[in-house]
């Protein structure tokens, strides 16, 4: 085995065990092919192995395990090896592997031995190994987690200060208002250390001014707002914010608080428009089945993809049909969302379509046109197969 051959698989999930198959192996009670594969080079079932050799207290033999994919230098292997070190209390013997990752500029690696020195005592350490790399969102995003941990706010919050000064136009047209900064998160950033200072109304004002507001679905401002009870702002905000995240975290505190008619009415009110409605469709849905209005979800649901059939919005719904014992309706509306294609079904809403028909009884015609569907695929690469486009189209049906 070699670090680029374990990484490949690992990060493609190709040409080896999965994890999800290993977990389903050890829970069957399959331990000893975990272990024999673990052996032969198997990442997930040598890690897995191990997590489990030392459960049982057998750690010299959980550190056998990963020795082989250690010797190779590949980063998780080692990061592995420190996880299990520092959770038997050897955090010195994980601090001495992992560093020479982290100083040969393994980001990753960085981050681990950043968190692993503050969390046994050393925040100031890994502060100054981390300053250096300021302009990287990655580790901006470490150093100011590590700030707290270390008592540096102040430290981290003059770093963070001269950066999002230094931001400069983001291209050579004078009407541009964008700016480049680095980190890009910087003024997010900022804001947190802000909060944690009981700085409120500095961070606020950082967060208004920045172009990209919402990160992995959540909006920073809409976040502090609701945790400082502002809900009078957080209202306005949510008026003006155009993802819908903002809304949907001032439902989430109208749920919370037992006023659900007011969250529902929120919901409605940002998707007064379709296009609103787009964006908080899943989470109002949601919002309704927890309240004993499934029906009203799907009649929402139905409505906004009778004419736009966008498969999350569909998937939804036929999630919710099945959950509401009306398999039957949502394989007539699958039925309506084809005969508008002409026919034509993309894979995707052909997969919805599937547990549907076994909710009806129709597994057997299920699995007879997924076969068909299958063989249709594999006569179509075989047919295109010699161009290169042939082999775009391959990859990507085959990925599905």
């Amino acid at each position: 085995m070699d670090a680029d051959d374990l990484g490949y698989r690992a990060r493609t999930l190709t040409g080896c065990i999965p994890p999800p198959l290993v977990a389903r192996l050890l829970e069957l009670g399959h331990e000893r092919e975990v272990e024999l594969q673990a052996d032969r080079g198997e990442w997930f079932c040598a890690l897995e192995w191990a997590r489990l050799l030392g459960h049982r207290g057998r750690r010299e033999q959980a550190l056998e395990v990963l020795a082989p994919y250690v010797a190779t230098n590949w980063w998780p292997a080692a990061q592995a090896r420190a996880e299990l070190l520092e959770g038997w209390g050897r955090a010195e013997e994980a601090i001495a592997l992992s560093r020479p990752y982290a100083e040969a500029g393994d980001r990753l690696a960085l981050v681990f031995f950043a968190r692993l020195l503050a969390r046994h005592g050393r925040g100031g350490e890994a502060f100054m190994m981390l300053r250096a790399g300021i302009q990287d969102w990655f580790l901006a995003d470490c150093l100011v987690d590590v700030a707290e941990m270390a008592g540096m706010d102040k430290e981290a919050a003059a770093l963070l200060e001269v950066r999002v000064e230094a931001a400069v136009p983001a291209c050579d047209d004078p009407d541009c208002d964008n700016l480049r900064m680095e980190p890009s998160n910087a003024v997010g950033l900022l804001a947190v250390i802000r909060e944690r200072q009981g700085r409120i109304e500095e961070a606020i004002a950082l967060l208004r001014t920045r172009k990209v507001t919402s990160v992995n679905g959540r909006d920073q401002l809409a976040d502090l707002l609701a945790g400082h009870d502002r809900i009078t702002e957080l209202r306005a905000y949510a008026a003006s914010e155009y993802h819908g995240h903002a809304v949907q975290r001032l439902a989430e505190v109208l749920e919370e608080r037992g006023d659900v008619e007011d969250a529902i009415a929120a919901y409605r009110t940002f998707g007064a428009t379709q296009s609103g409605m787009w964006h908080v469709a899943v989470p109002l849905s949601e919002l309704l089945v927890r309240h004993g209005q499934g029906d009203e979800a799907i009649e929402m649901l139905h409505a906004l993809t009778e004419h736009d059939a966008e498969d999350w919005i569909v998937h939804t719904l036929c999630t919710l049909y099945a959950d509401q014992g009306r398999s039957r309706e949502g394989l007539d509306h699958l039925d309506a969302i084809k005969a508008r294609s002409d026919g034509k079904e993309y894979w995707d809403l052909f997969q919805m379509r599937l547990p549907l028909m076994a909710d009806c009884g129709l597994l057997d015609e299920a699995i007879e046109q997924t076969r068909t569907r299958q063989s249709t695929a594999l006569f179509v690469r075989s047919a295109l197969s010699t161009s290169a486009a042939s082999k775009t189209l391959y990859d990507s049906s085959s990925s599905r």
